[in-house]
C-alpha cells in the first residue's frame, strides 16, 4: 500500500504542477513508470484508485487522461462515502448543512435572476396550500439547489447537493409527525424567496437559519 500511495502522491503532483492538465492524456504505461521510478504494478495500482475518485478517467482501448477536475465532478466520492452514514449521525450532516446553506444563499442574493426567482415562485405555488410530505420534501430539496447553485460557487453547491441525501429521511419523518411542518416549511420558503427578490443577504441567511434549526431542533427533540 505505501508503494501505492508512492505512485498516487507523484501522480497528484504532476497534476498540481501543472505537468498534467485538465483532459491531458497520461504518458504509455512503461513510460510513465520509468519517468516516475515506478513499477508498473505500482502505476497501475494508483491509476484505478485515482479513476474511483473522478481524478482520472481510463478509457478501454484509448488511454488514461485526467478529467475535466470539475469540483461536482471530484466530489461525487463524497456523495458515496455520505450514502454509509448512520443515523446517529444525521444530527451532524443538519449541523454541517446549518453552517454551510444560509452562507450560500446569502452569496445568491448577488446572482440569482428574475427569471430564476420567478422559477422557484412557480414550484411553490404549483404545491398549493396542502401538499403531500412526499411532494414538500421533494419541491424543498429542488428549492435548495436551485438557490445555492446561484451562489456563483460550485464547490460549496457540490457539497450541500452530497449533504443533502441524509437528511432527506429526517425531513420526512418531520412532515408525518410534527403537526405545523408543512405550513411552516412553506412560510420559510416564501419568507426566503422574498430575502432573495429584495437582494437582502442577511434577511436571506437568517431565514434559512432558520428553515434548517427548526429540522434540527425538531430531530433533537425526537432522539
Amino acid at each position: 500500500m505505501a508503494v501505492t500511495d508512492e505512485a498516487i502522491e507523484k501522480i497528484k503532483g504532476m497534476i498540481v504542477s501543472g505537468a498534467l492538465r485538465p483532459g491531458d492524456r497520461l504518458p504509455k504505461e512503461s513510460e510513465l513508470a520509468a519517468d516516475l521510478g515506478l513499477s508498473r504494478n505500482s502505476l497501475r495500482e494508483a491509476v484505478r484508485a485515482l479513476s474511483l475518485i473522478r481524478i482520472l478517467d481510463v478509457r478501454q482501448g484509448d488511454g488514461t487522461y485526467v478529467t475535466s477536475l470539475d469540483p461536482q465532478l471530484l466530489l461525487e466520492a463524497l456523495s458515496f462515502v455520505v450514502d454509509f452514514h448512520r443515523d446517529d449521525t444525521v444530527l451532524e450532516f443538519l449541523a454541517v448543512r446549518r453552517i454551510l446553506e444560509p452562507a450560500a444563499t446569502a452569496m445568491a442574493t448577488a446572482h440569482i435572476t428574475e427569471a430564476e426567482l420567478d422559477t422557484l415562485t412557480q414550484q411553490l405555488d404549483a404545491l398549493g396550500a396542502s401538499p403531500s410530505v412526499e411532494e414538500l420534501v421533494a419541491c424543498d430539496l429542488e428549492f435548495h439547489r436551485g438557490i445555492v447553485q446561484s451562489s456563483g460557487n460550485s464547490v460549496l453547491c457540490s457539497l450541500l447537493d452530497g449533504l443533502s441525501g441524509p437528511t432527506t429521511r429526517a425531513r420526512v419523518w418531520r412532515g408525518l409527525t410534527q403537526e405545523d411542518a408543512v405550513s411552516r416549511t412553506l412560510h420559510e420558503h416564501r419568507a426566503i424567496l422574498t430575502a432573495l427578490r429584495d437582494r437582502d443577504a442577511e434577511a436571506a441567511r437568517a431565514w434559512a437559519t432558520v428553515h434548517i434549526a427548526s429540522v434540527e431542533q425538531w430531530l433533537r427533540s425526537t432522539l
